[in-house]
Parts: C-alpha cells; sequence; structure tokens
C-alpha cells in the first residue's frame, strides 16, 4: 500500500485529452441545452467545465415547430424543438466570440445543414472559433426523401466529406439511436471523421388523454433523461468496440456514477444535457464528483474509460 498517497493532491484528469486536445475534465454540456452559455455563465465559472458544446447551428436562421415543443415523461422529457437558432452568420459575430474570450473552456460548435452543402458552408464560416465540429445527422436531408443523413452511409459519407474539405478543424459526428448507428459510424469513418458522439434523442411520443391529441404539436419528439441512461451505455458499449476513434457519450447523465458509466463502456468525454434543466449547476457538480470519488479511490479517468470491454 503507497502509504504516502494524498487524495487531496491528486488530479485524476491530469493529461486528459481529446482529439489532440487539453481537457481539464471530461464534463462537457449537451448540444441544445446550455445554448451559447450566457444564461450559466452568471451561476459559475464556465471555464470550471471540460468544454461547452453549442446550440445547433445552421447557414439561415430557423424559427423552429410550433408550440407545445416540450412535454415531461416520466425521468425524462420530450421535445420537438425543430432547430430553432440564429443562424451562423449571429453567432460568429455574438456568441463565439464572446465565449473564446470570456473563458478557457473547449468550445464544440453542433453542425447541421438541409444539405452537405450547408454543412460544410456552416463549418467555413464558424473559421476558427470552435477547437471541435460535432455534426448533427439526425436533421432531415432534403435530397433524400426528408429522411435523416444518419439512415444513409452515402449521405452520411458526403456530408463527412464536405466539411472535411471545408475545416481543418476536427470534426466528431453524432450518431442517432433511431438509425443502425454502427453502420453510420462506418461510413463516416471511411469518409474522414475525427471521433463520435452519441446518443441523439430517441423518436418518442405521448399523448395527452384529456385531449386525445399529441401532447407536442409536432406529433412526434426526442426522449431525452435518465430514462435513456441504458441505451446510451449500451450503444457506446458498441461502437467503442467497432472503432478505435474516441467518443463523447450523453444520454440521461444526472450523476457522476451515470458518467462513470459511460466511461467504462468506453467514453472519453462525456456530456450533460437535460439535467441541466432541473438543475443548472447539475455539469459542474458532476465534474467535481468525478474528480472527488477517483481521486479517494486513487484512480485516473484513464483507468476507467474503456473498464468495461477489457477481459
Amino acid at each position: 500500500m503507497n502509504t504516502s498517497f494524498d487524495p487531496l493532491s491528486f488530479d485524476p484528469f491530469a493529461g486528459l485529452s481529446f482529439l489532440g486536445l487539453n481537457f481539464k475534465n471530461p464534463i462537457v454540456t449537451a448540444s441544445g441545452t446550455f445554448n451559447f452559455g450566457r444564461e450559466y455563465a452568471h451561476l459559475y465559472d464556465l471555464s470550471e467545465l471540460g468544454g461547452l458544446t453549442t446550440k445547433g447551428t445552421s447557414l439561415h436562421p430557423r424559427a423552429g415547430n410550433p408550440t407545445p415543443r416540450v412535454a415531461e415523461t416520466p425521468a425524462g422529457m420530450l421535445n420537438a424543438i425543430g432547430l430553432e437558432n440564429k443562424g451562423v452568420e449571429h453567432y460568429v459575430t455574438d456568441e463565439l466570440p464572446w465565449l473564446r474570450e470570456s473563458f478557457g473552456a473547449n468550445v464544440i460548435v453542433n453542425v447541421f445543414g438541409e444539405t452537405p452543402a450547408e454543412f460544410a458552408a456552416v463549418a467555413s464560416r464558424l473559421g476558427r472559433w470552435p477547437h471541435l465540429l460535432e455534426l448533427n445527422l439526425s436533421c432531415p436531408n432534403v435530397h433524400g426523401g426528408a429522411l435523416p443523413f444518419a439512415s444513409d452511409p452515402k449521405a452520411t459519407e458526403a456530408v463527412v466529406r464536405a466539411v472535411k474539405d471545408a475545416t481543418d478543424l476536427p470534426v466528431i459526428v453524432k450518431l442517432s439511436p433511431n438509425t443502425d448507428h454502427l453502420r453510420t459510424a462506418q461510413a463516416a469513418e471511411a469518409a474522414g471523421a475525427n471521433g463520435f458522439s452519441l446518443i441523439n434523442t430517441i423518436l418518442a411520443a405521448k399523448i395527452d388523454t384529456r385531449t386525445g391529441r399529441s401532447a407536442l404539436a409536432y406529433g412526434t419528439g426526442g426522449l431525452s433523461g435518465p430514462a435513456v441512461l441504458p441505451v446510451a451505455v449500451r450503444m457506446v458499449m458498441q461502437l467503442a468496440r467497432a472503432t478505435s476513434l474516441p467518443i463523447l457519450g450523453m444520454g440521461g447523465v444526472a450523476s457522476a456514477d451515470d458518467a462513470l458509466q459511460l466511461a467504462m463502456a468506453g467514453a472519453t468525454l462525456v456530456a450533460v444535457g437535460t439535467a441541466t434543466f432541473t438543475n443548472p449547476f447539475a455539469p459542474l457538480e458532476i465534474a467535481r464528483g468525478l474528480r472527488d470519488r477517483l481521486a479517494a479511490e486513487g484512480r485516473s479517468w484513464g483507468d476507467v474509460v474503456g473498464l468495461a470491454l477489457r477481459p
């Protein structure tokens, strides 16, 4: 036994990197749940997080879906926001400069479009403001029968190749639980993707029994929250066995123990999303909880990443 070990001075996240970037801890925010950080910046120093993933960004502004756009479910929530955003020009002018210059956390910009050319145009316009790009392939392909890009390996390859041609930034592809994620990942990797994030929300619906109509104006929405964690753990494990590229895991994370499950399944970074709606301090508390637990056990983050995959 090492009697000189001091958990108070031990940093379990020392040397943590993801695609060549250093992260002070493995906790990042999830796209669509943290906007660009302004709403949270008065609560705590955003630089205490490992990274911040922005709201989905498109080439042109989008109004999103009609209301109601959210509904509660047991152990989760449904959303059908419709990717509302102000467009890339607004964000490169007003939001990203503030975010990069005010805080030290890594910035991941979530990108989407209706065609590969739109994805590439957004990536090009973002320039060097982000540290990483996350491609949302769950949005509909207007030239593919309005099916998500992730449902067609050729469409996936087209998007990834277009973006890789438009930027030198590392590109991670966000995978959907509503398609064959391993098939999508294989196509994305062949096209030059640098890593993956998963899971996106699970397609679901809720009926308001008082009216007999859908609780969401759009009809269906994406399920998130604690209910989806076991699905996320399973999908991360499957992907980690199928690729050597790094993984950003997410889906239902509300505690340090949840984050550890995704890490042990193979995720190098872990995102916190829906939990911030009920507790805006959740990402910070989870990062601190992980640090305290690992330090007390004398284990580094590298000791636990992929632990469940080892013989």
